[in-house]
């Protein structure tokens, strides 16, 4: 089966086929370490036509394929650069959706970013927004409700140009919890996500809901907007992909659970525990794909991001049925 084939399998929830458990990251950002390359800028794309665009889309189509087909990722989310409009930010998606499909027909799923939920505010949004969701709940919630219309107005578009999934990456926690009460989150983030990933569904789209933190006191919201997957499952922040896994691995796929830091600051030894962790925990039965806390982050050891996959490739094997 193909990368995209196994990923669609875990997204819903489908017994796993034979052969090495599905991976995805959210980016890889190690193009330059791994391939001494990396992918055009926007200011290189807004001042290029005809045949220089061309070869940009190209390029970067060529270099996102290498990626996938290095770790046998099924995705990464496709960031074409953002255009000057609207329009010609999808007809810029649309180009490098058909350049991969041309180097490699449907091998990977085509992922676009498509969240327009509150996430958690910085320092400086904080206080403005506290008052508001008590002095001005009424033009926020309007407005709330406005930003999500316009997401999935724009992910019409975004599907028609070749888009598969969406991937919601509005972070909502910290390491301790929600950055509002989980009463708050429930009329300020959960009706208007709902609303998002219903629109996105009907569109015939997968979607993905990212946030890192603690996820814990809101799972039961999140679920209940239904998402195909949640991905990060943060060890960071003390979420178990065991108990995650115990409580909804029949309702929602999952992704991710590799702790980051540990990639980064930890021994050979606690990164390899760590991924053997996910997968022991998140693979039976299906409905996982392996990933990240995070992303492949610049900065990241290319032979820690490595070894993972080696770990992967090694021990997340679903055995074919044997005869009976």
């Amino acid at each position: 089966m193909t990368p995209r084939e196994r990923a669609i399998r875990a997204l819903t929830l489908k017994p796993p086929a034979p052969g090495v458990v599905p991976a995805a990251e959210l980016e890889f950002q190690l193009t330059w370490e791994k391939f001494r390359r990396r992918y055009h800028t926007r200011e290189e794309y807004d001042a290029a036509q005809g045949a220089e665009l061309a070869r940009l889309v190209r390029e970067d189509a060529e270099l996102r394929v290498a990626v996938h087909r290095a770790y046998d990722l099924a995705f990464t989310i496709l960031h074409a650069p953002p255009g000057r409009t609207p329009r010609e930010t999808v007809e810029r998606m649309r180009r490098l959706i058909g350049a991969m499909r041309e180097l490699s027909g449907d091998e990977f799923l085509m992922v676009a970013h498509g969240d327009a939920t509150l996430a958690l505010p910085d320092g400086k949004r904080m206080w403005e927004l506290s008052v508001r969701m008590v002095d001005d709940r009424e033009n926020l919630l309007r407005e709330l409700g406005e930003r999500v219309e316009r997401q999935l107005a724009l992910g019409e578009q975004l599907v028609a140009a070749g888009v598969e999934a969406f991937a919601l990456c509005a972070d909502y926690c910290y390491n301790t919890g929600p950055w509002c009460s989980p009463a708050m989150f429930a009329e300020f983030v959960t009706p208007f996500l709902k609303r998002l990933v219903e629109g996105y569904r009907s569109m015939g789209a997968y979607v993905i809901k990212h946030t890192d933190g603690n996820i814990m006191p809101i799972l039961d919201q999140l679920l209940e907007c239904r998402p195909h997957a949640l991905h990060s499952l943060d060890p960071q922040a003390g979420v178990d992909i065991a108990e995650v896994k115990r409580l909804c691995g029949d309702r929602v796929c999952l992704i991710g659970n590799v702790n980051c830091a540990l990639m980064q600051t930890g021994t050979e030894d606690e990164i390899v525990e760590s991924a053997r962790y996910a997968l022991r925990h998140g693979m039976p039965g299906g409905g996982y794909i392996f990933s990240t806390s995070n992303v492949a982050f610049a900065g990241l050891p290319l032979e820690r991001y490595e070894l993972i996959h080696r770990v992967r490739r090694k021990e997340g094997v679903y055995p074919a049925p044997t005869e009976a």
